[in-house]
């Protein structure tokens, strides 16, 4: 019923992590409204762009401009080389960025492991890692992998690699968020909360 290009790209659209038909056909129709204003031709090219001009590091695995050697926190002379925090997606990194509380470098393993999608160690970036170990300047590494089944296999697997290495392995800390009230927090938060209590001084 509906031309090609526009079917095709609803089809497209409703491929992407969130979007269904309803949302896809939306954004389609709201691009065909928005002629004059030039948006279809801006995001053609940024997403044309997003493909020529990035790149993968190939020390941690997260994204950076194209041409260069490493990403920008690689690089950089100031990071701390003896603290490496292991992150599952490029996003986390900027999350983690963000708090100006972390001096480190990163290692993005790109996913998780997950027998029920088929992802094995030999998908995830954990070869790379332990190489990175070996290395011998690294004195501390950071799991900093998503509270979720996979998340915490993957985190759990990581440290079973690690324990050969003469290393410092942590984890992120879990529990109640800031301005939470305790009576909404669920049951595994709350467990991880008090498994992770400090002592006060």
């Amino acid at each position: 019923m509906l031309p090609e290009p526009i079917q095709q790209s609803i089809d497209l659209f409703a491929r992407l992590p969130g979007i269904g038909p309803k949302t896809a056909a939306r954004l389609v129709f709201f691009l065909l409204r928005s002629r004059e204003s030039g948006l279809s031709e801006k995001l053609a090219e940024a997403l044309s762009d997003l493909m020529e001009k990035t790149a993968t590091c190939p020390v941690c695995f997260n994204m950076m401009s194209a041409g260069r050697e490493q990403c920008s926190i690689c690089s950089d002379p100031q990071r701390d080389r003896e603290v490496i925090c292991v992150v599952e997606e490029p996003l986390d990194v900027p999350a983690l960025e963000r708090t100006s509380g972390y001096q480190g470098l990163y290692h993005v393993l790109q996913g998780a492991l997950s027998p029920v999608e088929g992802i094995t160690p030999d998908d995830l970036k954990i070869k790379e890692l332990l190489d990175r170990v070996r290395g011998g300047e690294v004195k501390e590494v950071i799991l900093a992998t998503n509270p979720s089944m996979e998340g915490d296999a993957t985190g759990m697997y990581l440290q079973q690699q690690l324990s050969g290495f003469d290393l410092k392995v942590t984890r992120l800390a879990r529990g109640l968020p800031m301005g939470g009230d305790l009576e909404y927090a669920d049951q595994n938060t709350l467990l991880r909360a008090l498994m992770g209590r400090q002592e006060l001084e």
